[in-house]
């Protein structure tokens, strides 16, 4: 199951384990049960640190607890974790191991003073791959909280407890029958939702943090956040990232083939490749945070969700964009129940069905060409009277037999039964007609709105939303820049908000070092 080369792979990385961790299988009769032992059986083989156990539990599926040092870790796979979960399965293994890439010490205090007992299932599709992130920011906190136990579950081999629950999305994190989490997210979203889910020990709460003066802060760590920062501190100046995760959107990003002198990689590898950039200097790095509040003054003054607090003589706000939403009755209620944003995820779920995809672009018809081949029907909807997308597209979305447009349409209500999608409600802009369509499944490909929310009311601003800038990145207010897809600048593309990026840090040093206020 795992080639030589992946074998050599893990020997490399199992060497720092330190403490004993054990595999312990679930007992089960399952056909595929041999499959899973000697999959973890080969990961064994790569340490001395690592064995093969019986956990002494049985269930109808296969299954695998981890222990470490003879004790719980709290973390458990049920399903066999391969395809994107096998870095999760590496990864948990590095983690009861207190190795790999953790959070810092203030992320790793407010996991430890979440309320417990918390018992988190997460169910997955093995071809996901915004489930990964997902699995390991829990796995991560069942290690470090000693009453948070998280269980991985591949949906596969529950398919009558998927549709009980309403699951039609992925990744779905569960506490009982009460959904906390759908669809893609990160550690700072999820830590946030359980903390609003099941509060925190106020007693254990070290309280806010003071992280010192800097002369720039980046807010944000995708690419023009990722330029900002290494051109300000390759100029000398002190410098900060605040960000939520480092790569943000470009991390979820399958296929790059625009990026000017690489023909092509993937979001994860160029994600990896920012981050060893970005610590290749002396770059203060904040991650899994959100800015809370920002005020004005010769001191930009910071704080974050973490109540730490930074001050700096200029701010590069970076925060990019996330996807639109419809903002109509229904859509927040059944995100994850019918209502998706990622095809490539949740297409799975919709095989043999009838599904709408909203929006004419070419995000929306590449969306409708790839779960044509999934669902029974799709219908495009669009809000213009004619498609967007580039001509190539739209004759391919056309020449295939169970897709269909219906143009000048504008949706109205995302229509369920309490839990799932059956409907939507439309209008037909040229008859003015309301009219309605039988479906169980509806993405939402209307494009981006940027992450400015938390800025607004201190710049400038347009209708969507984008920070006005000018040619230099300058925003509105003195010491305040912005770059990439949060501001006017046209075309979002990874190679303009790099360059975005790179500006603004210039114009920082020119406007703190070469010309300073009087």
């Amino acid at each position: 199951m795992i080639n030589t080369q992946i074998r050599e792979q893990l020997r490399t990385v199992f060497e720092s384990l330190e403490g004993r961790v054990e595999l312990a299988v679930v007992d089960s009769h399952h056909d595929k049960q041999g499959e899973l032992i000697k999959m973890l059986g080969q990961v064994a083989a790569t340490s001395e640190n690592i064995k093969v156990g019986i956990s002494g539990q049985s269930s109808h599926v296969p299954g695998v607890y981890l222990k470490y040092n003879g004790g719980d870790c709290g973390i458990r796979f049920t399903g066999i974790p391969g395809g994107h979960e096998f870095s999760s399965l590496v990864l948990a293994i590095l983690n009861a191991d207190r190795k790999g890439k953790l959070p810092d010490e203030m992320i790793l205090d407010r996991i430890c003073r979440l309320r417990g007992p918390i018992h988190l299932k997460t169910y997955v599709s093995l071809s996901c791959q915004n489930c990964p992130e997902v699995v390991q920011a829990l796995n991560i906190m069942a290690v470090f909280h000693s009453n948070l136990t998280h269980e991985t579950v591949d949906g596969a081999f529950f398919q009558d407890e998927v549709t009980a629950l309403g699951i039609q999305g992925v990744p779905c994190v569960m506490h009982d029958n009460t959904l906390i989490s759908s669809g893609k997210t990160d550690l700072a979203q999820l830590l946030s939702a359980l903390e609003d889910r099941f509060g925190t020990n106020a007693s254990l709460e070290k309280g806010g943090m003071d992280m010192g003066q800097y002369d720039v802060a980046v807010i944000g760590g995708g690419p023009a956040g990722a330029a900002a920062a290494i051109y300000a501190a390759r100029k000398g100046l002190k410098t900060v990232v605040v960000a939520e995760r480092i790569g943000g959107q470009v991390k979820d990003t399958k296929g790059i083939e625009n990026l000017i002198s690489v023909p092509y990689t993937e979001g994860p590898e160029l994600v990896d490749r920012l981050r060893r950039h970005i610590s290749s200097y002396d770059i203060k790095i904040l991650e899994h945070r959100r800015l809370t509040e920002i005020k004005n003054g010769d001191m930009k003054y910071l704080k974050m969700d973490s109540k730490e607090i930074v001050n700096a003589r200029a701010v590069v706000v970076a925060t990019g964009a996330k996807w639109k939403p419809l903002d109509i009755p229904g859509e927040k209620a059944y995100t994850g129940r019918g209502v998706a944003f990622c095809p490539h995820c949740d297409g799975p779920f919709y095989k043999g069905r009838d599904i709408a995809v909203i929006g004419g672009g070419n995000s929306g018809i590449e969306a409708a060409i790839d779960l044509a081949g999934i669902a029974k029907t799709v219908t495009v909807l669009e809000f213009l009277p004619e498609l967007k997308a580039d001509r190539v597209l739209v004759e391919k979305a056309l020449s295939m037999a169970n897709v269909k447009v219906l143009a000048y349409t504008q949706p109205l209500e995302v229509l369920g039964n309490g839990q799932k999608v059956t409907g939507l409600s439309y209008k037909d802009r040229r008859m003015q007609e309301v009219r309605q369509m039988d479906i169980e499944g509806i993405f939402i490909q209307i494009g981006l709105v940027p992450n400015s929310g938390f800025i607004k009311g201190l710049v400038d601003t347009n209708r969507f939303g984008e920070i006005v800038v000018d040619e230099r990145c300058r925003s509105s207010v003195r010491g305040i820049y912005a770059a990439g897809d949060v501001t006017t600048v046209p075309y979002k593309q990874i190679v303009i908000s790099m360059g975005e990026g790179a500006k603004a840090a210039l114009t920082a040093f020119e406007d703190l070092v070469l010309k300073p206020p009087a």
